[in-house]
């Protein structure tokens, strides 16, 4: 059976991305090399007869949280029920902001355990295992933030392999609730299925919610969501633990199942999933998707934030919640290219009319439109007879006219009304001009966040010390402010720069310089549909602030606006600074500690090393918020001292929590840096990844399964780990070895297929680039990225239990053959064909109908130029067809 790929997402996480962070804009990917030469040692019956099939016994999930530090684990037993082996598949979708910390496979009792490789050593692994004749499969996946990861194995025939696969990942808090999804996609109907979320904080748990089971592409539920019946809560008497458990029997299952497909059913004909069968013949009874199982919380807290230390780190929460908002200025930044033309502008304008409906009374906005030219919208348009379509295009660049900058509106109920009539006017045309859109984005600031009247305010503090509140006027004295706005610049685009400057690397440059001094604005990007240059816009905001998201372009994109829109649209605290002194801090070990702002319903965490001497932390946060008549600023002060335990509290995954956040921080880092600076925290990001197991995009997963005809032993694993790297379990209170009872946490996407192939010994990882598409001109036939080897230059799949491979060029004249175009022995599936005589067998970027087609369909329709490269059968009429 060849496998199905769903479009599953897991929550937005903001990123930790945080706000930042995830490892955009690759996702890693994980590759299978298999042994084609191994030979089973167990005597087999060569009586060909059908094999029964695979079956999915066991799964269970368990995730451990605590102090929003989720270790999450997958246990899951399958039984090969025939006296002949079988290769199985195990495959899950992680989440984006996640890293892999250890992976084990039991095959016939023995245990085969994965470690943490310097991506560079592993593709050495990796070349050598090539060069012995060893093939590869590489899968890759399109999911809302997340990463797949597959491993192929053979179980011994009438034996049971268990596979255990664990990660953990920070929770961000974003609308006033921590998310924790754990999808489960098992590929069969589990006799035995458990999820167990253990959650355990170190104040009061007051909010928690279980939705129910959601297909995963939607938004955060909200408290207007069903609930989810089948879910047991177990609160402890402090309220500061509590036990979710969620075990579908097969009834449940079936029912789940069911809402799933009709849900996707509707969301896209197209779009399938992994199951596995043993028959060539694909059944959608097995392919079974049950959907996101949902977990949400959030915690009591305090304007003053919590510090907690333990075993010499420590962490830093801070999520006010009760102070006044600050008011802002908005510039939204609206690209309606050609591109967004239909269901995108239609999305756009059904957003903002929420969005502006959101603004706060003491708020002012922008709006800023753009495509070939730059508009600054004026509110007076709305009472204006609407122009015709695309004819109020004659500014900036295509005439070289200056823009005028429009001053900000204030965000009065009548102004909205009004905003909200030129929004629905929005129609898409022309390029794109993303540079002279920022500048004039960046000129509105700078003129506009100061309000020109001045007013009487008295001038305060707010002050707290040990955690109480002396917040007070500390002076008497009125004196004479301006009305200071936050400025937040919203930025959305679906493309590349096309008009005016088109140098990214020079757009970068000169809006990061543009955007700086006292008035520096935040700068969110908002990356609409797949065409946009993520990596760009995620290095644009790094710089400038902010941090990217990805909208993905399906029927929720309003949804999906709306909703980024209310985790920046109320920032609490501005220009905030946490300082700590030095005597107490190990020089070097501090993350993040300045923050442009905090939001409403979001939450910072700061970590670090104790000084081995210290005995208290005594820190301080200093800030801006905003006065409760929603005029002005004031400031914002908070001392606390906190005693340095002398015991440890196995609970508290504090040294975890500071690896994960400072690679996290350091990735950021380096990925915001021009590219001539130093590789200095790429350097240190790897240190700690591979001190700490952590799969990230600078370390490789490696696992060898030795075989009797081998020459390696399972001794040697270890000899593949370099000097002094600890287990890959992590010690007390984590996965695998620290997790009391078998581990279970959210767990992605898995399936399983049975197929006859053969052993894989080693598991890497690596990921497939826009640049390495490009490189072999396939920058517009995406669907290689899931069969492509870069390290071969090759396309591999396989057919039928026969591996194929087949050889790409690099050359800029596409590979034929001598003789000419031949006709195709498999005319039957040709690609754009309508008659099926009339196709020949080309070199794959010779026909362009294969650009819209997929890997599976590729599979089906594939062919060999000259001998060994890669051809597809093709219709003659899409035969080098101009675009």
């Amino acid at each position: 059976m060849k496998p199905r790929w769903p479009m599953i997402a897991l929550c937005i996480s903001v990123l930790v991305a945080s706000a930042p962070s995830a490892a955009f804009p690759t996702k890693d990917e994980y590759v299978v090399i298999a042994d084609n030469n191994q030979k089973s040692t167990v005597p087999v019956d060569t009586t060909e007869k059908p094999r029964a099939p695979i079956k999915l016994t066991e799964m269970r999930v368990r995730s451990e949280v605590a102090l929003r530090y989720a270790r999450t684990s997958v246990l899951t037993h399958v039984h090969n029920p025939d006296a002949r082996p079988q290769e199985v598949t195990f495959r899950m979708l992680l989440p984006d902001t996640a890293f892999i910390s250890g992976f084990t496979m039991i095959l016939s009792g023995k245990s085969y355990k994965a470690y943490v490789k310097e991506k560079e050593e592993a593709k050495q692994i990796y070349t050598q295992a090539v060069s012995q004749g060893l093939g590869a499969a590489h899968v890759a996946t399109k999911a809302r933030d997340s990463n797949h990861f597959t491993v192929s194995t053979n179980v011994e025939g009438n034996t049971t392999a268990v596979f255990d696969l664990r990660y953990e990942e920070f929770l961000v808090r974003r609308n006033g609730l921590y998310n924790h999804a754990i999808n489960l996609h098992p590929g069969s109907f589990v006799p035995k299925m458990e999820v167990v979320v253990h959650i355990k904080e170190s104040q009061k748990i007051t909010a928690l919610r279980v939705p129910e089971v959601r297909t995963g592409n939607e938004v955060d539920a909200t408290e207007k969501d069903a609930q989810n019946s089948k879910a047991v809560i177990q609160k402890s008497t402090n309220e500061k633990e509590a036990t979710v458990t969620f075990t579908p029997d097969l009834t449940e299952q079936r029912r789940l199942a069911q809402i799933y497909a009709e849900k996707t059913k509707q969301k896209s004909s197209s779009e399938k999933y992994i199951g596995y069968s043993s028959t060539e013949e694909e059944n959608d009874e097995d392919a079974t998707v049950l959907g996101q199982f949902v977990v949400q919380y959030d915690v009591e807290r305090t304007n003053n934030g919590e510090i907690l230390v333990n075993d010499g780190y420590f962490v830093h929460f801070m999520a006010p919640t009760s102070l006044p908002p600050l008011s802002k200025y908005v510039v939204f930044v609206l690209d309606t290219s050609g591109s967004m033309m239909g269901r995108k502008v239609e999305q756009l304008r059904s957003a903002m009319e929420a969005i502006l409906s959101d603004l706060n009374p003491n708020d002012y906005f922008s709006i800023v439109e753009f495509n070939s030219d730059v508009k600054v919208h004026e509110l007076k348009e709305a009472d204006e007879e609407p122009a015709p379509a695309y004819s109020h295009y004659s500014y900036f660049n295509t005439r070289n006219t200056p823009v005028t900058l429009v001053p900000p509106s204030p965000a009065t109920a009548e102004n909205i009304a009004k905003a909200k009539v030129i929004v629905s006017r929005l129609n898409a045309s022309g390029g794109t001009n993303i540079y002279s859109a920022l500048e004039v984005a960046f000129n509105l600031v700078r003129k506009g966040t100061r309000n020109e009247n001045e007013t009487d305010v008295s001038s305060t503090v707010a002050t707290t010390t040990d955690g109480v509140s002396t917040t007070a006027a500390t002076t008497k004295k009125t004196e004479k402010i301006e009305k200071e706005l936050e400025p937040i610049v919203i930025f959305l685009t679906d493309g590349d720069p096309t008009v005016g400057e088109t140098s990214t690397a020079r757009i970068l440059s000169f809006i990061t310089e543009k955007n700086s001094g006292d008035k520096r604005a935040s700068l969110y990007s908002l990356a609409f549909g797949e065409d946009a240059d993520r990596a760009f816009l995620r290095k644009l905001s790094l710089r400038n602030e902010g941090f990217m998201r990805h909208i993905y372009e399906a029927a929720d994109a309003a949804l999906q606006l709306h909703d980024f829109y209310r985790q920046v649209s109320s920032p609490l605290l501005s220009h905030v600074q946490f300082l700590y002194p030095e005597k107490q801090i190990k020089e070097g070990s501090l993350s993040r500690n300045k923050f442009r702002t905090i939001n409403a319903g979001s939450e910072v965490a700061i970590v670090g090393q104790v000084a081995d001497d210290a005995t208290e932390i005594t820190p301080q946060v200093n800030a801006f918020c905003g006065n409760d008549d929603g005029i002005g600023r004031k400031r914002y002060e908070v001392s606390q001292k906190v005693i340095v335990p002398k015991t440890k509290d196995e609970h508290l995954p504090l040294e975890r929590l500071w690896a994960y956040l400072t690679i996290k921080q350091l990735l950021d880092k380096r990925d915001a840096a021009d590219d001539s600076k130093d590789d200095s925290a790429e350097k240190k990001a790897l240190a700690i990844a591979l001190k700490y197991e952590f799969v990230t995009p600078l370390t490789s997963l490696v696992v060898v399964k030795p075989e009797e005809t081998n020459a390696v032993d399972v001794e040697s694993v270890d000899n593949l780990r370099s000097p002094g790297l600890p287990s890959p379990y992590y010690s007390g209170g984590g996965g695998g070895a620290g997790f009391a009872g078998p581990p279970g946490p959210y767990s992605p996407y898995y399936g399983f297929e049975t197929t006859r192939t053969t052993t894989p010994i080693i598991l890497t990882t690596y990921a497939t680039t826009t640049a390495q598409l490009e490189s072999y001109h396939l920058e517009f036939f995406e669907w290689t990225s899931s069969l492509l080897n870069p390290f071969k230059d090759t396309l591999a799949f396989n057919d039928n239990g026969t591996e194929v491979i087949l050889k790409l060029s690099k050359d800029d004249d596409p590979p034929k053959a001598d003789g000419g175009d031949t006709e195709c022995s498999n005319s039957t599936s040709a690609v754009g064909a309508s008659d099926s005589a009339a196709s020949v067998c080309v070199y794959l970027t010779r026909c362009h109908a294969a650009r819209s087609i997929t890997a599976d369909d590729y599979q089906k329709s594939y062919c060999v130029v000259d001998n060994k490269y890669a051809g597809v059968c093709c219709a003659r009429a899409d035969v080098d067809k101009t675009p």
